[in-house]
């Protein structure tokens, strides 16, 4: 874990080994449909983590998509189901999410490993 760049995941208990990761490392959380309304402050744990640990958040995508509940939104016991459902069902906008949010990690990287000039280290890696 400490040799992870960006970790990408969905929210769950195996997050909680970001603590092993490095201090410039990005988290990328995933959550299921539902989960911003029903999940409460739970779903902002990762990211309390990741900031006090001095990571970087890159942003919770939630899925707009996915299982239908036969009960009405706001009822608790949709959340069993949203949170047993598939995430992704929207492939293009979880595709545009995440290649931004990798595109972004990438140009922090390189901005900083150039300006503290170690670009020309002796890996020899420009990536």
């Amino acid at each position: 874990m400490s040799m992870t760049d960006i970790l990408v995941s969905p929210h769950g208990a195996q997050l909680t080994n970001i603590f092993l990761m490095d201090r410039n490392s990005s988290v990328m959380e995933f959550f299921p449909k539902g989960w911003l309304k029903l999940a409460g402050v739970g779903q902002y744990v990762f990211h309390w983590i990741a900031s006090w640990s001095g990571m970087r958040h890159q942003g919770a995508w939630r899925d707009p998509n996915g299982e239908n509940c036969t009960y009405s939104e706001d009822d608790r016991r949709c959340m069993s189901i949203y949170k047993n459902g598939r995430i992704g069902y929207n492939e293009t906008y979880f595709s545009e999410w995440a290649r931004n949010v990798l595109n972004e990690v990438k140009t922090m990287k390189l901005g900083k490993s150039q300006s503290n000039g170690s670009a020309s280290s002796s890996n020899g890696c420009m990536c």
